[in-house]
């Protein structure tokens, strides 16, 4: 039970780190990733490209299939104002990337919440939380 309780800490943990980033901040830290996984950058430097651009979602993963091979699209208007192309390859290391990620935050959560163990020795002996 008390591992439960302490996995649904560090998970809520996470995630207010997580809402702590500014938008442009969490786009930054999503784009490296992409970068490292083997997503190349494309500038929508002219009319057309940004208007290309534009029909995308922003900051989501888009799916096509291009001369009969995937291809994943990733949209950012607001920090690089570029397109983000890559392979099923490219993906799957995005994909592992973000994972190593994910369990390396909640390892480090984890090991913050042991080192900052309540002592409940003070309130007394433990039992059933609410008494009817």
């Amino acid at each position: 039970m008390m591992r439960y309780v302490t996995i649904a800490l560090a998970a809520s943990a996470g995630f207010a780190l997580t809402a702590c980033q500014s938008v442009p901040q969490a786009v930054q830290a999503k784009e490296d990733l992409l970068a490292a996984a083997g997503f190349v950058p494309q500038p929508a430097n002219t009319p057309q490209r940004q208007a290309s651009m534009r029909k995308l979602p922003p900051n989501k993963f888009v799916q096509q299939v291009r001369n009969n091979q995937v291809v994943y699209l990733y949209a950012d208007p607001i920090v690089c104002q570029c397109v983000y192309l890559g392979d099923q390859t490219a993906y799957g290391q995005y994909r592992q990337m973000v994972f190593q990620k994910s369990l390396a935050d909640e390892r480090r959560m984890t090991a913050t919440m042991a080192q900052d163990s309540f002592d409940f020795g003070p309130w007394g002996p433990w039992g059933p939380v609410f008494v009817y």
